[in-house]
């Protein structure tokens, strides 16, 4: 792993030679077909038919997202596919219930990454 500005965290082996996320890459690692990765990321699964659609900045922007939250939890979660499950499905107190699917869908990772710092730091949840 290497680390990125603001303690982002970034697992190196989801990204290309070129720096964008390899969707394949992706998909094999968390178990999941590439229409349920683009149903988890919020785009339509005929974005990966097209490699000008998957590298575009709003589809590579959405899927770091998604990768640097993902690898933020899995420690703590058990594993990738256990912090994707998180990531899908656990409500979040702070957040009103919101899950993080659901906050970066609606482009509030932001928000997500520095509530995720202040837990690790010994924050209340």
């Amino acid at each position: 792993m290497t680390v990125g500005p603001r303690g982002t965290v970034r697992t190196a082996s989801y990204f290309g030679k070129d720096g964008l996320v390899v969707i394949e890459r992706v998909a094999d690692r968390f178990g999941v077909s590439k229409a349920q990765l683009a149903d988890t990321m919020g785009v339509k699964p005929e974005t990966f038919h097209r490699t000008a659609r998957a590298n575009a900045p709003k589809t590579q922007g959405r899927v770091t997202e998604m990768v640097e939250i993902v690898a933020r939890v899995s420690d703590w979660a058990g594993g990738e596919k256990q912090a994707l499950a998180w990531y899908r499905a656990e409500p979040l107190p702070a957040f009103g219930g919101r899950t993080a699917e659901s906050l970066v869908k609606d482009g509030k990772a932001g928000p997500l990454r520095d509530w995720l710092d202040h837990v690790a730091t010994g924050g209340f949840a």
